[in-house]
């Protein structure tokens, strides 16, 4: 059996169009950037701010009850419900060690029938020294050795998962050159659990 390795944030979930929408556009309502023109992930150039200024507001957001609210994919959510058992799944994502508890939460809570490992590698915060064992998706994968398919947004995981031999699906986003939309990306995974 198969497994995918499942990123988080903006494949399972639209975060940060929710953070966007809920969160920056309320506290700053004179913005005239669109979603649709964060061609970078993260988006702080864009924004015209600094990347710390970025990422504080996103896990204000994440922390201040935002990834409770966050609702699965619709389209991923049924391709679970119909293909999911026909696969192995872990939810691989890059989060800081404070916000890590709330998603494995959520990634339990919506896709727990079939995503029964959570893992993260922290994402690097001022301040906020832990251990450091991987120190980014592609060392965590070289260590773990279990899968077979990577499913993200990020351009650079998609190229350092098939470094290490994986097929990969780069989940479309303003901010990466997806030649695959959502629904061609899971159908090339309901053709290969019928494999």
């Amino acid at each position: 059996m198969l497994t995918i390795v499942w990123d988080v944030d903006d494949v399972l979930n639209n975060l940060m169009l929710m953070w966007w929408e809920q969160s920056w556009l309320v506290s700053h309502p004179s913005c005239t950037i669109k979603y649709t023109d964060f061609n970078k992930n993260p988006p702080h150039l864009i924004l015209g701010i600094e990347k710390e200024e970025y990422l504080n507001s996103l896990d204000d957001y994440r922390l201040s009850g935002g990834i409770s609210q966050l609702k699965p994919e619709p389209e991923v959510l049924e391709w679970f419900q119909k293909w999911g058992s026909y696969f192995r799944h872990i939810a691989l994502t890059a989060t800081p060690i404070k916000t890590a508890p709330l998603m494995a939460d959520w990634v339990i809570k919506h896709f727990g029938k079939w995503i029964r490992c959570f893992a993260f590698v922290p994402s690097y915060r001022v301040g906020n020294l832990i251990p450091e064992y991987d120190e980014d998706k592609e060392s965590f994968l070289a260590w773990w050795k279990q899968g077979q398919i990577m499913i993200d947004d990020n351009p650079n995981h998609i190229q350092a998962a098939q470094k290490l031999g994986m097929k990969t699906f780069l989940m479309p986003q303003p901010w990466n050159n997806s030649r695959m939309t959502r629904t061609e990306i899971l159908d090339s995974l309901t053709n290969l659990g019928r494999g």
